[in-house]
């Protein structure tokens, strides 16, 4: 299997994790943020990181903690250039693949159900590749600087009755419209 390139790559084996787990931290360097504000076009990220608790379970691990980021994004009203923060809760498991799955090549999920645990590569987490995806999952999609408000301007169509404009002074509700 071909894996992506990541800029951010922080790969613990399953094998390094203690029975009584592992607290552990992945923060990007400036090379590293230069890379991934490109790839997610940002304007900057300033800082990144992963803080992790690591434990084991039956054929895998549990990983919990946050993502925390500051990033530089343009202002989708104004254009203008701002920095947000981000935070972004994480929760994953992680299991090594057996191979079963369902004959029909159908998964039968419910909303309720307990995300599918992640599979293991070669036995090992990706935290930098995890980093960046929480951190993508925590970008606004639309950002909007704070304190500026899209102001519609009125347009010819906005100036013209709507059908129920035209409804209401028929029967004689309605401002006329002279």
């Amino acid at each position: 299997m071909k894996r992506e390139f990541s800029p951010l790559r922080r790969e613990i084996a399953i094998a390094d994790i203690p029975r009584t787990g592992l607290e552990i931290e992945v923060e990007a360097n400036a090379e590293e943020r230069g890379e991934i504000a490109r790839r997610f076009g940002l304007l900057g990220v300033e800082a990144l990181r992963g803080s992790y608790r690591l434990s084991l379970m039956a054929r895998g691990a549990r990983v919990k903690g946050e993502v925390t980021a500051r990033v530089r994004q343009t202002c989708v009203v104004s254009l203008d250039p701002f920095e947000a923060d981000v935070r972004e809760p994480v929760e994953l498991t992680f299991a090594a693949e057996d191979g079963s799955r369902p004959a029909t090549g159908r998964i039968d999920i419910s909303p309720d159900d307990e995300d599918p645990p992640e599979p293991l590569r070669d036995g090992k987490i990706d935290l930098g590749a995890m980093t960046q995806e929480f951190l993508a999952l925590g970008l606004d999609p639309h950002p909007r600087k704070p304190g500026v408000e899209f102001v519609r301007e009125k347009t010819e169509v906005d100036r013209e009755a709507s059908p129920f404009a035209v409804l209401a002074r028929h029967r004689g509700r309605g401002p006329a419209k002279g």
